[in-house]
């Protein structure tokens, strides 16, 4: 059976706090896995919706909640998921491309494929590091990779691993990254920019 109730405790650190019953009756503990939505965090104060259960020692406990407005969200950030693979794929393909048909030095897909996996790789560190409470990256060198094409990646990151995608702080300044990443990018498709480039590399070889 359905009840509802509003939550007038959370630790949001530990994951865990207690429901007041609309209908009356003792607080009832809930844990964050419990939430449908677990990419929301639960606010104090806040309507909840669950099913009344019991624990191993006869303690009652919420599960299978929800918020209002939960499916709605859910789907909006599904769809946003979406678009952000898609976007990364779609910008490795033409970097590919151009790589192939001469348009781009091959060194440059090399970065961005290099640096993608390198960055799904430490968010994939990161955020089992964050789960087992072991040493975590530090953000600032999450955005070093992305700005230095590793963004596809971290994108991707993001939303398969679920890992990044709700920090508003963190995803200000990595789509900040991207931006710069990319202007760069189309700064060495100008005469300009390929002739300092094509210095450049040929400088690296035969240092």
């Amino acid at each position: 059976m359905r009840a509802k109730g509003k939550i007038t405790k959370w630790n949001d650190e530990k994951g865990f706090g207690f429901i007041k019953p609309l209908a009356g009756g003792k607080e009832v503990f809930i844990h964050i896995s419990e939430f449908s939505n677990r990419n929301r965090r639960p606010q104090f104060d806040e309507l909840v919706t669950y099913t009344l259960s019991t624990d191993k020692q006869g303690r009652s406990r919420a599960v299978h909640a929800t918020i209002p407005g939960d499916k709605q969200k859910k789907k909006v950030n599904q769809n946003r998921g979406l678009f952000s693979i898609i976007l990364s794929v779609i910008f490795l393909v033409i970097v590919s491309v151009m790589a192939l048909t001469g348009r781009i030095f091959p060194m440059i897909l090399a970065v961005y494929l290099g640096a993608s996996l390198l960055a799904y790789f430490m968010y994939a560190m990161d955020k089992s590091a964050a789960q087992r409470g072991g040493w975590r990256i530090s953000e600032s060198t999450l955005h070093l990779v992305s700005l230095v094409g590793g963004w596809p990646g971290a994108l991707v990151a993001q939303q398969k691993l679920r890992h990044k995608s709700k920090k508003q702080s963190f995803r200000f300044v990595f789509w900040i990254t991207v931006a710069l990443n990319c202007s760069v990018f189309v700064w060495t498709l100008t005469p300009n920019g390929s002739a300092m480039l094509h210095t450049f590399i040929n400088s690296y070889y035969k240092g």
